[in-house]
């Protein structure tokens, strides 16, 4: 039995698996439920008045993204345990893209926070018109977009070569590995066009993000339900 076989038990995939579809829920609830209702495109006072009047909803969103990068921690850990005998230096790789991503969106969570303090009563805000702070709000919540997006370009790479051990190893079926890097391919040319040609990415989007979406809970569902495959690894 490898090292690693004896590390990682089904209990601790499954458990990994929990927190992946979590991340699924949690992500849609932010983006869906919480930015898609109160952000309206192009019109900074409406969002700002719609964020001032649903505060406690802005603010659970934040929470919600927050439990996702924790979330997360355990993920990472589970496929570095997992894929270190597959390839130790593409699992390294994909680990440290990983753990960059999550650094990245954890602090461009600050940028949320600026709507909520420029809806505040401080003294300091009489410096700034009506129009002015909406129109900040509205810039740092179009940053946070930004900001999301380039956390995203270092997980699509992990995805693809997390995708391409998958199907290297028995740990997890080939047709999981193709997908995730799939949706590593698609993160990545969302983020691209986002950032290259970002008329064109308001029409890529969210049709690219469904590969992404069957890709990631393809293997999220797997994980809890059938685990991994653990004995390949001592083959």
């Amino acid at each position: 039995m490898s090292s690693a076989t004896a590390v990682v038990s089904q209990r601790y995939v499954r458990f990994a698996g929990c927190c992946y579809l979590l991340i699924i829920g949690l992500g849609l609830f932010s983006e869906t439920q919480v930015r898609g209702s109160l952000v309206a495109a192009g019109d900074a006072a409406t969002t700002a008045a719609q964020i001032g009047a649903s505060a406690l909803l802005w603010r659970s969103g934040i929470v919600a993204d927050l439990c996702m990068q924790l979330l997360d921690i355990p993920i990472i850990v589970l496929f570095y345990l997992l894929f270190k005998r597959v390839n130790a230096a593409l699992n390294l790789t994909a680990t440290g893209f990983n753990l960059i991503q999550t650094a990245v969106l954890v602090a461009n969570k600050l940028t949320l926070i600026v709507p909520l303090l420029l809806a505040g009563s401080g003294m300091y805000l009489t410096a700034f018109s009506a129009e002015q702070r909406d129109a900040l709000a509205y810039v740092a919540i179009q940053l946070h977009g930004y900001g999301f997006a380039i956390g995203l370009l270092f997980f699509a790479l992990a995805c693809v070569i997390r995708g391409y051990l998958i199907v290297k190893s028995q740990l997890f079926p080939k047709i999981l590995g193709l997908m995730l890097g799939l949706a590593g391919v698609c993160y990545l040319v969302n983020t691209l066009a986002l950032l290259l040609a970002p008329d064109f990415a308001g029409k890529l989007f969210p049709w690219i993000m469904l590969p992404v979406l069957v890709g990631e809970l393809a293997l999220s569902l797997w994980m809890i339900v059938k685990g991994a495959n653990v004995k390949g690894l001592a083959q």
